[in-house]
């Protein structure tokens, strides 16, 4: 059983800090066995983080706060638009951390072409691309730490948020692929709202090889 956290959709934007206490709470409570494995769904305030490998030349310039955070990856936006996911759950062994993003990945290649849009993986590269004039344009991000077997952090895909916070980064430390949103991809509005059910479904059927879901209020 998979407790889901639907926290804080669009027009109910969760301010980060607070989201990270709840990602915290949730994930001591799963170490403990407390509460089973559980997906936190939510839209975010504005907000840039930054991963622990994150160069100095890859945050922004004008002073923009980032907050420091403790997954892997790079510098990033999150922000209205974008929907944003936390599984925290235990993983079988250590060693299926690269497997887990796998999963991400193909959740949100499948969700995208829900939309018509079609994602890919690139080689040597976390996420999910779309093929772009100029070579790549990622719409899905993975940022993931394991601590005591479980995992925090997650994904984000963009769903329907603006592009110009990236240009005051260099998002995920990539300097030669461009970002982009489903809408963009698509020709039409889709929002976090729009694309949470079919993310729900597919961790329904079984998607990462986890069990059915029950939601329930953190």
């Amino acid at each position: 059983m998979i407790d889901v956290v639907r926290s804080s959709l669009a027009p109910d934007l969760l301010d980060y800090h607070e989201g990270w206490a709840l990602q915290r709470r949730v994930h001591a409570e799963v170490v403990a066995g407390a509460r089973p494995d559980s997906l936190i769904l939510c839209e975010h305030r504005p907000v840039y983080t930054a991963g622990k490998r994150t160069a100095d030349d890859e945050r922004p310039t004008d002073g923009t706060p980032v907050v420091d955070v403790d997954r892997g990856g790079k510098v990033t936006w999150h922000g209205p638009g974008q929907l944003t996911g936390y599984p925290i759950l235990r993983l079988p062994d250590r060693h299926e951390v690269v497997a887990f993003v796998r999963d991400l990945e193909a959740m949100m290649i499948d969700v995208a072409r829900a939309f018509g849009v079609a994602g890919e993986r690139v080689e040597g590269r976390s996420g999910v691309w779309v093929r772009s004039a100029g070579g790549w344009d990622k719409v899905g991000a993975i940022g993931l730490r394991v601590e005591q077997g479980v995992t925090m952090h997650g994904f984000a895909l963009n769903c329907g948020n603006e592009l110009t916070p990236y240009d005051r980064i260099v998002a995920c430390g990539i300097r030669d692929a461009g970002v982009t949103t489903l809408s963009a991809v698509a020709g039409r509005s889709i929002s976090p709202a729009d694309a949470a059910p079919l993310v729900l479904a597919h961790f329904r059927r079984g998607v990462l090889g986890l069990a059915a879901l029950e939601e329930v209020a953190a």
